[in-house]
């Protein structure tokens, strides 16, 4: 039981800071503060400020400049640190609206199992459900460990994070947000439960499945991961979706992007004049970000956030960016001014040494596991997760890319007092009377108490509801009032819930007694349906299959089917790509010439999953093309043993829409391709083959794609560029 006063308050004494004038140069700069730790257990800790109405579109002005972080949406500016967590909230919203789309709250139910190889996690909510999984891979030593969730599966360095005592989830984000797929028809996990037309882009949907992951973690007991240590991190498109995630659920500990890029750290009205990658070409390539933000796309100086505000919601939490400072296309000039803006906040909390910015590394190759990254990534995973550690964070910017916030800003930082409106109380409320629980339902119990009253003169801010678990005692719930309805809960659980007050100094009273109450039954059904069989897959294209199998029986039912996929013809993880309440699926959205292998599982309405069918393997046909098309490459940046070209333009040059393209090209001797996006490449000694994907295979006449790009380095002094390019 937790009973410790103050732990979710921000904690802070003086803070010694002299280093303000130095934050845009390059060598490393150690932002000294004292322990700042944000609450433990709320998604979103502001959930229940008052938030005036947002801006209309049409009435945003052009600001060249970033936006104020601490100015409040009614024009004033904040004085407390206990101000930022509404001021958060405003910013938040203002993203969700105009930026990434809106983050649902926790859904009616979230179930699942954490076991020592995988995390299963089942969603239900407003009469809609979908399931998906993540690996899990164990340190070495005694458990509980905490947790890094690793998107994607390359670019981050897996064997320190494990070296360092922490797990390392696998999370294929593409299972709750795929891309490939129109806005207007979105598919995954989270499209299953909000709808394919949803607004919401692919960096929420990606972040709200680390959420529900966390909050399986949570119910699991706390035998193998620990509930509250748990990190996020991913490169390239994955740094983008673990920025936004590490913004967007405050339970996350430590947020790490690498080499994020455009929709990523950059700010939104740096990447124009750097020449990173378009704000419309991103939008475009996939919809990582929300439908609203297509209007910004030319203008991000109306815009009336950026994403050095982003960088400040993850404030005072841990958050360690690594960006690449060789590829302009990944703005990092842009990146380093978004994390020196983030920074101000940061220091304005106290929380100045909890945030490292490091671009100064000598490799260039595109998600590359650096040597200059491993220290600091250690450091960060003590600290923030393993909380053995107190090294301060730093900021190292490359000389190559470095951001001047003075540039950038017309505001200044503040300096924000403890607490309002009595600084100096340091008087926890009364302690909560005993809860009684009612209402209760499988999922759901209303509680009520008898309420605290204020001690020291700050004013009742509220109340916070935890579970009595053992060491870690999760959060459940935040109130206003003494009374709360707790949603979410597993059925046929017993639970032992206590309340805490808090005051407007972020004091937290004692520990209410506790209150104890089981869930109800879903019926009792504990039988699986039976596995599905004959698995068979017919009309392969290029970028689709459709599926069939027979179907399962059950004793109440089958509800539905969930259809698992794995890349190659061995090895990979099957992981849930869609759900069918018929015994046919069709998956798109494919790669060309790719092999894949399928099962399929049934569930019943408790929740009861059948063992899998037979396997089903495909490889998808080549990609086709019905006209002629042309491939012109643009050199983006180049250096002594390395170029990048970016764009590859391919280009429908007939008079008929192509469905695939193949574009070839000579590399100089000596030369060897470092990395590639957009395409699916094959290599035959110097000559490079470059295939479409499935979201940039379809051209109409005229038509061009600009998302195609590779990395190559080459011998130093070299000036040699690749040749002979052809498109067909």
């Amino acid at each position: 039981m937790i009973t410790t006063l103050g732990r979710s308050r921000i904690r802070s004494k003086v803070v010694a800071l002299t280093v303000a004038a130095a934050l845009s140069i390059a060598g490393a700069v150690a932002l000294v503060s004292t322990e700042a730790a944000a609450a433990v257990g709320v998604e979103n800790e502001g959930a229940d400020c008052t938030v005036p109405a947002l801006p209309s579109e049409g009435s945003l002005p052009t600001n060249s400049r970033l936006p104020d972080p601490f100015r409040k949406l009614d024009n004033t500016r904040i004085s407390t640190k206990s101000d930022w967590r509404c001021r958060r909230e405003e910013i938040k919203r203002l993203a969700e609206r105009f930026v990434y789309g809106e983050k649902p709250g926790k859904p009616t139910t979230v179930t699942g199992t954490v076991s020592n190889t995988s995390i299963i996690v089942n969603v239900n909510h407003n009469g809609r459900s979908s399931s998906f999984s993540a690996s899990v891979s164990l340190p070495s030593g005694t458990g509980p460990f905490p947790a890094v969730v690793v998107y994607g599966g390359f670019g981050a360095d897996t064997a320190v994070i494990r070296a360092a005592g922490a797990a390392v989830i696998s999370y294929d984000p593409y299972v709750v947000g795929r891309e490939g797929t129109p806005r207007n028809n979105k598919q995954g996990a989270f499209y299953s439960i909000y709808g394919n037309t949803s607004s919401t882009g692919l960096l929420v949907a990606w972040g709200w499945g680390v959420s529900r992951i966390i909050d399986v973690i949570e119910q699991s007991g706390g035998n193998i991961l620990k509930a509250d240590a748990t990190g996020v991190t991913g490169c390239s498109r994955f740094g983008k979706g673990a920025f936004v995630a590490g913004a967007f659920d405050q339970r996350i500990a430590l947020t790490m992007p690498i080499e994020s890029g455009s929709a990523g750290v950059p700010i939104f009205r740096g990447i124009p004049g750097e020449g990173a990658q378009s704000l419309s070409s991103a939008y475009g390539e996939q919809p990582w970000f929300g439908d609203a933000f297509g209007s910004f796309t030319g203008s991000p100086n109306r815009l009336p956030v950026d994403t050095h505000e982003t960088v400040a919601m993850i404030a005072p939490r841990g958050l360690f960016i690594m960006d690449n400072p060789h590829i302009a296309n990944l703005g990092p000039r842009s990146a380093s001014v978004a994390a020196l803006g983030g920074a101000e906040v940061y220091r304005a909390l106290g929380a100045g040494e909890n945030i490292t910015y490091w671009s100064d590394v000598q490799d260039g190759t595109h998600c590359a596991n650096r040597p200059e990254w491993r220290t600091p990534l250690q450091q960060n995973i003590q600290k923030f997760l393993l909380k053995t550690g107190n090294a301060a964070g730093a900021i190292r910017i490359s000389s190559r890319a470095q951001g001047n916030l003075a540039d950038w800003r017309d505001w200044t930082t503040p300096t924000l007092t403890d607490s309002t409106p009595n600084p100096t109380d340091t008087t926890p409320p009364s302690t909560p009377g005993t809860p009684t629980a009612s209402g209760v339902t499988a999922t759901s119990a209303t509680l009520t108490w008898a309420a605290s009253t204020d001690q020291g003169g700050s004013g009742l801010a509220g109340y916070n509801i935890y579970r009595e678990q053992g060491t870690t005692d999760p959060q459940l719930g935040q109130s206003t009032t003494n009374s709360t309805t707790l949603t979410g809960l597993t059925a046929n659980t017993q639970y032992q819930v206590y309340v805490r007050a808090r005051d407007g100094a972020g004091n937290l009273s004692g520990n209410s007694a506790l209150v104890t109450f089981t869930t109800a039954t879903t019926g009792g059904d504990t039988s699986p349906p039976t596995a599905p069989a004959g698995l068979a897959a017919a009309g392969t294209a290029s970028t689709s299959t459709n599926l069939t199998w027979t179907a399962s029986t059950d004793d109440t039912g089958v509800s539905g089917y969930d259809i698992l996929r794995a890349p190659g013809a061995t090895g990979g993880t099957f992981t849930q790509v869609g759900t069918s309440t018929t015994t046919s699926f069709g998956d798109t959205g494919l790669t060309a010439n790719t092999t894949y292998r399928y099962q399929v599982r049934a569930r019943d309405a408790a929740g009861n999953l059948s063992p899998v069918s037979n396997t089903a393997q495909i490889t998808t046909q080549p990609g086709t093309s019905t006209g002629t098309c042309s491939a012109v490459a643009t050199v983006q940046t180049q250096w002594s043993n390395g170029y990048v070209i970016q764009p590859l333009t391919i280009t429908n040059t007939s008079t008929s829409t192509i469905t695939g393209w193949t574009a070839t090209f000579t590399l100089p001797a000596g030369h060897t391709l470092t990395g590639s996006w957009n395409g699916t490449v094959t290599i035959s000694g110097q000559t490079v083959t470059i295939r479409n994907v499935g979201h940039n295979g379809t051209l109409a006449p005229g038509a061009s794609t600009t998302s195609v790009g590779f990395q190559a380095s080459r011998p130093n002094g070299n000036t040699a560029l690749p040749s002979g390019y052809t498109c067909a």
